[in-house]
């Protein structure tokens, strides 16, 4: 009988015993969690409504130092896939646009479906333990958990990473995966907000507003993206920040020089800006400059861009000169914040970094370094965009390790078609 040890009982960890359990039904499965219950990550997940895929997958939703490890993954699993597995959970989906959800918008949901799952296929969870070493034996690997001494014919690592750490992942697993020597690319948090050096926009915190948001890097552009940026009183937030955030964290890192340029019209280019402007000095010349913006941008928001301008909010519209509507829309269209820091770990909903994937097979999953080894989810050096490509990337790292440790069969594909049957 195979004992297979999965440590870590999060997205992929619970997946990988299914797919070991399904693949092998003599094999002897055991889930080691050192929190109170699995998968409190889950249902953390979009907002409690676990965004557990997307039809749009790319290897442009990733970001590694290895895109080749990605693409071969995506080959070997995909959203397809995915959706196959959770209907054979008994899960039905519905879709906003791309965006996968359970049709009860409860992450809670997908949970209670995987333990059904777990207790079905007979799988030994254990909570409250704590992995502090493995070792490689001539007959397999010897897990200690403080006293307790466990020994696994294999050895499923899915620890997860640094991100949110009351949720469970406290960063073990690097240490783990490095004393069996794998090595690591730094880690630094991802998808979350940067904190801004005197800040122009911190009596705006609260204010939500569509922008575009660019961050540059020793004054390099490394990515862009648009959407609803929030402001807080330390800084900036929102799906748009937590896009760039990663180059942020990279960038803090290496004690460069960090910067978001922020767009505040996204919708219209400088010209139009200042034209729009200048036609509105004409429509609204009997306001005060503090009135002038009413309309288009939220009203905690417009004291702050006009300062920024060094226009004064009782200054009447009519005396508002053409320099000072080009000075008004380059500042809406072109705001420079200088970055001091990202939020840590514990505000992050996963890391950028880690496990080298070079060192891992993108078919198996499997331990270059090791036979009988393997590593999955947010443990490994890649990290998606928002959207449900981390539950999707945890799903399909679960499951390729949970049939390779489990059994030698080569048609993953074919496997993962048949647990809907």
């Amino acid at each position: 009988m195979r004992r297979i040890g999965i440590i870590g009982g999060g997205a992929s960890g619970i997946v990988a015993a299914i797919a070991a359990a399904r693949t092998n039904v003599q094999a002897e499965i055991t889930i080691l969690e050192h929190k109170d219950s699995i998968g409190k990550k889950i249902l953390a997940t979009g907002n409690g409504r676990c965004n557990l895929t997307n039809r749009t997958l790319d290897v442009s939703c990733y970001r590694s130092e290895d895109s080749d490890f990605i693409s071969n993954l995506l080959q070997k699993f995909d959203t397809e896939d995915a959706i196959r597995f959770f209907s054979s959970l008994g899960l039905v989906m519905k879709w906003r646009g791309t965006y996968g959800y359970p049709r009860s918008d409860q992450a809670a949901s997908v949970v209670e479906l995987l333990e059904l799952e777990l207790k079905r296929l007979g799988i030994k969870i254990r909570t409250g333990i704590h992995v502090d070493a493995i070792e490689k034996k001539k007959a397999g690997y010897l897990v200690s958990a403080g006293k307790e001494r466990l020994v696994f014919d294999r050895v499923i690592l899915s620890c997860g990473g640094r991100a949110a750490q009351k949720l469970g992942s406290d960063g073990s697993g690097y240490s783990l995966a490095k004393s069996l020597g794998h090595t690591m690319v730094p880690v630094v948090p991802a998808l979350v907000q940067l904190k801004i050096k005197e800040h122009p926009f911190a009596k705006a915190s609260g204010v939500r507003t569509d922008a575009s948001v660019s961050v540059c890097i020793g004054g390099e552009r490394k990515a862009k993206d648009t959407g609803e940026l929030q402001i807080t009183a330390y800084g900036v937030s929102g799906i748009p920040i937590f896009q760039i955030s990663r180059y942020a964290a990279y960038g803090c890192y290496e004690k460069k020089k960090v910067s978001v340029e922020v767009d505040f019209l996204p919708e219209l280019g400088e010209k139009e800006t200042e034209h729009l402007f200048l036609q509105r000095r004409k429509d609204c010349a009997d306001r005060k400059a503090g009135d002038f913006l009413t309309g288009i941008f939220p009203k905690k928001l417009i004291p702050c861009l006009l300062s920024l301008a060094k226009i004064k909010i009782h200054t009447p519209v009519e005396k508002l000169s053409d320099a000072n509507l080009h000075t008004l829309a380059k500042v809406c269209k072109h705001t420079d914040l200088f970055v001091s820091e990202t939020n840590g770990f514990e505000n992050a909903q996963v890391c950028a970094g880690g496990i080298r994937t070079t060192e891992v097979c993108p078919d198996t999953m499997e331990s270059r370094n090791l036979k009988g080894l393997y590593l999955t989810g947010e443990l490994l050096d890649v990290d998606g965009i928002c959207g449900g490509y981390n539950l999707q990337f945890a799903w399909a790292t679960g499951y390729l390790a949970g049939c390779a440790a489990a059994g030698d069969r080569k048609d993953i594909k074919r496997d993962i078609k048949d647990d809907s049957n």
